[in-house]
């Protein structure tokens, strides 16, 4: 049967808006709009700030990830597409029991994922108080902990030497580049959440840095980057003293360095 909000009077307006204000997929977003609002009132107020050029997922509240629906707050950094083969990569190779800890986690999405696969802790940490805020909401219900500083610095002590897994998705874009992004993520998302400095492997090169004061003995980490950016990220790895690997899906242009400390 179908969604009854899809026939509500004037969806084809909705989809035309959509068209008339740029967005490519203006049927897709016209569905998840209609899915959403409550009433006509809140369709038009949602189809409006989405014309405006706000990001679909801070207009309804929500994203869409690895099949789960992520909250996601205005200004905070949305969760991509190709984050989801991050997500299934560490997910892969995270055992029942693991100790999960989610670095620059944004919405907390992939440590929501990664909770489904029954990890003895499950420890999430983000510069940004909004982000935070946000992924309290969404890993409280799966017995997350959410801390709130840069990196390593709000973590548990006693987490130190017993990571099994350790997810960094941390900002990768080189600062000049910042002006080349997509109106909705560079007016409407956190530059701090975006810029990753020069050549944009700052965070990426302090993350594996540290990484293994924090790993255990076989432990991993995975960090994504750029196929651009890839031979420098493997370099930065192996500096800090960890084995990496490279991942690669070209249909999501995702590319993942995945690091295990011996």
């Amino acid at each position: 049967m179908s969604d009854p909000l899809l026939l509500l009077p004037g969806s084809d307006r909705v989809v035309t808006a959509l068209r008339a204000a740029g967005c490519v997929f203006a049927e897709d977003e016209a569905r998840v709009l209609l899915s959403t609002a409550r009433d006509g009132a809140e369709l038009s107020a949602m189809v409006e700030s989405r014309a405006a050029g706000l990001p679909l997922e801070h207009v309804v509240g929500w994203a869409e990830f690895c099949g789960l629906r992520v909250e996601v707050d205005p200004g905070v950094f949305v969760p991509r597409r190709r984050t989801e083969f991050l997500a299934r990569q560490a997910a892969a190779r995270t055992p029942a029991g693991a100790v999960v800890v989610d670095l620059c986690c944004g919405t907390g999405a992939v440590a929501a994922f990664l909770a489904g696969r029954r990890p003895a802790r499950l420890v999430a940490a983000d510069l940004d108080p909004a982000a935070v805020h946000c992924a309290r909401r969404n890993l409280a219900p799966l017995g997350g902990e959410v801390h709130e500083g840069d990196l390593y610095d709000p973590l548990p002590r006693s987490l130190a030497g017993r990571v099994d897994i350790l997810i960094a998705n941390g900002p990768y874009v080189p600062t000049d580049d910042i002006p080349l992004l997509p109106p909705e993520a560079r007016d409407h998302e956190r530059r701090m959440a975006l810029d990753g400095g020069t050549d944009g492997l700052d965070i990426l090169r302090r993350v594996a840095l540290e990484a293994r004061t924090w790993l255990s003995p076989g432990g991993r980490a995975f960090m994504e980057t750029s196929a651009r950016q890839s031979d420098a990220a493997l370099r930065a790895v192996r500096e800090a003293g960890l084995t990496p690997t490279l991942a690669e899906d070209e249909d999501l242009a995702a590319t993942v360095i995945i690091a295990t400390a011996h």
